[in-house]
């Protein structure tokens, strides 16, 4: 049994990952010190995860209803359906439901409240301590939408984050068996087109590089099947031919350990030659709730990083790619001082540190890029700092990305004590990485 560290008792300590979808929700949680996350049902008894992200306002009263009892609603009672919550968040418009304006943030913090209460018969959400968010596309407005949703929801959680589902597929991964991604492990995700993500690893670096490769074939829509049924095998048939040929030209190029097929379009019974190529000398499985069991193990990461969790960093999109450090003279011998890792996400990555500039008037970062390439310094010069004796002049340096390139860097003069009072100048540049 753990002890809740926000003083409730008589429960473990939870981590929870949400994956919020466009058309579908799912919670999965665990507790700290657990190994498997498990993840709610929409329905008791069942393994439905999907929770519809949608509301339905029952006519003339403020009363609302949420995924599946929303649609059920909407089409036996003729409530009003308000879906695309996720979508309508992210453009920022009002909804307008029986003539009244409604902030859709509001309306989509509503969903994940209600939706939160099929915890209710497993745990108390006080026994919440980190939550985490994953979504398919973690942009500047997703960023923004989720920190509105997050206070809205008034968790007594430590810690609530944010990633993307490639971010979650990473973190999925690595706490999966070694033999599971021996080589590059491939996700083909189905909803209403096809998706394709390709993890590999670089073994050979230290830490270990983790890249995710993904592409989008809309040409692969999913299909409205004919009611006659000859037609509807031809469909069938023709479906999982052109699957084959795309399977058949990704899977060729490199060697694949396990994949997982992802979505309901691959729950209609059409796969047959396809299946027996994915299947050929790999590890197939299928589901759906892999981006929400992943947010689970990111999470438990970021609240204690275990050993082998340290050995790799996933180097995505919004990741910064470089470590950057400074040079610096520690116990007489001259070492780098980390200012800022590789594998952060430029969004969150800045930091706050003093340093006592020995002689001179520049200061040297040095950039390690982990994808390959030379260690590169870059100087900052500091005009007009007061000349003073040896060891004598301390820095404030507040370092933050401004971009998944960009690294913006502010030096302050803070003089030393009474002796040698702060001359108030500070320089700022940006460093390109």
């Amino acid at each position: 049994m753990f002890q809740s560290q926000n003083g409730k008792k008589g429960g473990k300590v939870v981590i929870l990952g949400y994956d919020l979808g466009h058309r579908f929700a799912q919670i999965s949680y665990c507790g700290m010190g657990e190994t498997e996350p498990e993840t709610v049902s929409a329905v008791t008894g069942t393994e439905q995860y999907n929770i519809p992200v949608a509301l339905c306002k029952r006519p003339g009263v403020g009363q609302w209803y949420y995924g599946k009892e929303a649609v059920k609603f909407a089409s036996q009672e003729g409530g009003i359906l308000v879906e695309d919550l996720l979508y309508l968040a992210e453009r920022g418009e009002d909804v307008m439901v029986e003539g009244e304006a409604f902030d859709p943030v509001a309306l989509l913090t509503l969903f994940v409240k209600r939706s939160l209460s099929l915890l209710n018969i497993r745990l108390s959400l006080y026994q919440v301590e980190a939550f985490m968010f994953t979504v398919e596309d973690l942009t500047p407005r997703m960023v923004d939408v989720l920190t509105r949703v997050s206070g809205g929801l008034k968790l007594n959680a430590k810690s609530i984050c944010f990633q993307n589902h490639l971010e979650s597929f990473c973190a999925y991964t690595l706490h999966q068996s070694s033999e599971l991604w021996a080589y590059d492990v491939v996700i083909f995700e189905y909803h209403t087109q096809m998706k394709i993500l390709r993890l590999e690893c670089n073994r050979r670096t230290s830490p270990k590089v983790v890249l995710i490769d993904h592409r989008e074939f809309p040409e692969v829509l999913r299909r409205v099947w004919s009611e006659d049924e000859e037609e509807c095998k031809r469909q069938k048939k023709e479906l999982d031919e052109l699957f084959m040929h795309l399977a058949g030209k990704e899977l060729g190029t490199r060697d694949i350990s396990t994949i997982f097929l992802l979505g309901d379009g691959f729950k209609e019974g059409w796969m047959k030659e396809s299946l027996k190529l994915l299947c050929r000398n790999r590890r197939v499985f299928q589901g759906n709730n892999l981006y929400s069991k992943g947010a689970c193990y990111a999470m438990m990461e970021r609240m204690n990083p275990s050993k082998e969790w340290k050995e790799y960093v996933y180097l995505g999109e919004d990741k910064l790619k470089s470590n950057i450090g400074m040079k610096a003279l520690r116990r007489g011998e001259n070492s780098c001082y980390a200012v800022l890792d590789a594998g952060t996400n430029w969004y969150e990555a800045g930091c706050d540190f003093d340093v006592i500039l020995e002689s001179g008037d520049e200061i040297e970062f040095m950039v390690t890029p982990l994808t390959g390439g030379n260690v590169t310094e870059r100087g900052v010069k500091l005009p007009g700092l007061p000349d003073r004796p040896r060891g004598t002049t301390r820095l404030n340096i507040h370092v933050e990305m401004t971009a998944v390139d960009q690294v913006s860097v502010t030096i302050e003069d803070l003089g030393f004590g009474e002796l040698f009072p702060s001359s108030g100048k500070a320089w700022s540049c940006v460093i390109q990485v």
